[in-house]
This record gives structure tokens, sequence and C-alpha cells, in this order.
């Protein structure tokens, strides 16, 4: 070998003891049976030279640098866990320091003549942050996925991150001024530590209602909030879920959209539990939003009156009076028709429409006979619509 052998046989992963989860990551499980090839005098250090570099480029990273610090600052370490929950002794940090130090010495590495050597493409190597600015994150900011993603869906019982969350930008959100700020208000709150109220968002069809919770994630302030959704029929599992989130850092809205219950669904009485409490209390850092069509969540037929159920009475107000475990009950109605011209004048103007105002109104007017129901998303399908003019 023509490189400088001895600093590549000091193979300074090995040693990592704080953050030894890291050697299970798979580019530097890689690089571990590259430096042991190397120590050995093997020839075939390139085959893991060339598996690291795969491993680090199929998680979208070239530089390895960036790599282990979003490892070191997203991942459930032991240490950061102990971050995060103010549990850190001096013993553990001094050997998280020293394994920052470790991978300091790996990305120092003299990486160019080693490429060089076998021919091989080369990675950056970024400098690492002092630990003791990954400790003022998780102390901050806990660890582990809710430090990383802000949204996520709950499905079959595990915890899905949305990379890109459907949030649409403030200054889309035109109209429902009053209602928008009540959900705003209360998130405000939850995000202050305060112990608030679950939220019912019901009203007509493409009012807006499900835009105006996912829209909080990017309102200033609200950098701390977490939106997980949940359908209603994995709502068996929030229980597990809300004992997850209880101890987290973070705020977090359990988001059921769309929510409806057939007569026969009793899901309804898991709900019901969820937003009163069983045994274990809800936690101050969850609350729980819905949207609905339905002022009552649960369906009734003229027929379930006239059953024959002795108690039928009874059991018609427990699932109607579900909607009343709600705290916070915001009604979206239809607009106005001066309301939903108006709307379209705005979002016009947002899209840049050139159009004359006189003839976009008379094709709003035409519109709005075709399609009765005035609603933001019909204002949007009507913008959209002339596309084809």
């Amino acid at each position: 070998m023509s490189i400088n052998a001895e600093i590549w046989k000091n193979d300074p992963i090995s040693g990592l003891t704080a953050y030894r989860n890291l050697l299970e990551l798979p580019v530097l499980s890689a690089l571990e049976r590259m430096f042991r090839d190397i120590r050995r005098e093997r020839s075939g250090w390139t085959v893991h030279y060339c598996a690291a570099f795969y491993a680090l480029t199929a998680d979208s990273y070239d530089d390895l640098g960036r790599y282990l610090e979003d490892h070191i600052r997203y991942d459930a370490s032991p240490v950061a866990l102990s971050a995060a929950k103010g549990t850190l002794s001096p013993v553990i940090a001094a050997a998280a320091q020293r394994d920052i130090d470790l991978l300091g010495d790996l990305l120092a590495l003299p990486w160019e003549e080693l490429c060089k050597e076998g021919g091989l493409p080369r990675w950056a190597c970024s400098p690492l942050p002092p630990f003791d600015a990954f400790q003022r994150f998780h102390e901050e900011n806990g660890c582990g996925q809710f430090a990383r993603y802000r949204a996520f869906v709950w499905q079959d019982g595990a915890l899905i991150p949305v990379v890109q969350p459907d949030c649409i930008p403030a200054e889309e959100m035109l109209g429902y001024q009053r209602q928008r700020d009540q959900v705003a208000s209360n998130t405000r709150a939850l995000l202050s530590g305060r112990r608030v109220n679950n939220m019912l968002l019901y009203g007509a069809s493409g009012t807006g209602k499900s835009a105006t919770v996912k829209a909080l994630l990017g309102m200033e302030g609200m950098e701390n909030l977490r939106l997980i959704e949940v359908d209603k029929t994995d709502l068996g599992g929030i229980p597990q879920l809300v004992r997850l989130l209880g101890h987290q850092p973070q705020k977090f809205i359990l988001f059921i959209d769309d929510l409806a219950f057939e007569k026969d669904d009793h899901n309804y009485s898991v709900l019901k539990t969820i937003l009163e409490g069983g045994v274990e209390p809800r936690p101050d850092n969850v609350a729980v939003y819905a949207t609905t069509n339905r002022r009552h969540l649960v369906r009734e037929t003229f027929s379930d009156r006239l059953g024959d159920e002795v108690d039928a009475s009874e059991t018609i107000q427990e699932k109607t009076s579900l909607s009343e475990r709600f705290g916070l009950r915001v009604l979206f109605q239809e607009l106005t028709k001066n309301q939903f011209l108006n709307l379209i004048r705005q979002l016009a103007a947002l899209r840049g429409i050139s159009m004359e105002e006189e003839q976009l109104m008379t094709l709003a007017v035409r519109w709005d006979v075709r399609n009765p129901n005035r609603t933001p998303r019909s204002a949007v399908q009507f913008l959209d619509s002339l596309a084809t003019l």
C-alpha cells in the first residue's frame, strides 16, 4: 500500500463507548470492516469503503460529518435520552465528549489520500459541534423522531414520520378568521404548558377545517408542536400512544379527520374514554382535535328511535352527546355569496391571475349558480377551472 498504513491502522471508531449505538449504522459498520482489513493489510478494504459510500448516499448524504451529526442529534441513544430527561451524569457526559473527539479524529483522517490510492470517490467531512451543543439540543428538544419530524401518522400501532407535511401557507388561509383564531388560541395555550380543551371542528364539507389544523405547523411560535394523524379505526391504540407522548418535551395534537360513527360502531366508546380520561389521565401536553361534517358524531336513523330497546332514549342520548365531550366546538358554515366572491378575488390576486375583475366576477357568479357550495374548496376549484377557458 502506498498510503501511510500506520495512520489507518489506528481505528478511531472501535473505541466508542457512550455512542456505541452508532456502530450499528451501515456506514460505520462498513468503515469498521475497512479499518480491520487495512490493519491486516488485506486488499479488500476498498470493498468496505464502497459499501460505506453507498450507504451514505442511500441516506441522501455526501458529507460524513453531517451524517454523524444528524444521527447524534436525532437518534434515541442512551446519552440523548438521559440529556432529554435532565439526568445526564458527569461520567456519561465525559464519555460522550470523548466519543465526539474520536469521531473528530475519524473525520480528520486524510481521506483524499485513501481515495486516491483506491481510485474511489470521496465524501466531505464537516467538523462536529462539541458535545455541550448536542446536550443543549436534547434538553430543549428531546431526541428521536419527535426532535426531527413535526408530523406523523399513527398506523397499526406505529408512528410513521411525515417528512413534508401538507401545510397550507398562512397567507393562503383566507376566511373563517374567527374560527381559525379560536383554534390557534387553544393551541398556543397548549404550547404554554396549560391543560386545554379538546376541539371539534364541524360544519360544511370544504370549509377548511382540516386545513386549519394542519396549518398550525406553519405558524410562528408553533415550533414545539407535533401533529399526529389518527384514523378512527385505530382509536383503540391511542392509550398506548398517549403513554408514549406524556414524557416528551413537545406538545402534541392527536388529529382525527372526518370523524363519524355508524350506529353499530362502538369505537365511539373508545373515543369517549380518550376524551374524558380513564384510570390514566390525559397528559397536559396532549390534546385531541377532530373534524367532522356532522354536529352529532354518531349517525342515527328514525328506526333507532322506534326500536324495542327499553332504555332507547338513554342510548340515543349517549351517542348524540359524544360531541359534547369536546370542550371546544367550532362551527364552519358555508360562506355568503358576497364572502364567496370576495374570497375568489383574494385567491385570484394571490395566484397572479390577470383577468379583469368584472369578467372574473361574471364567471364566478355563473360557477356559483352551477355549484351551490360556497366554500374555500369550491373557490379553488373555480380558479382551477379558469385554465380550461
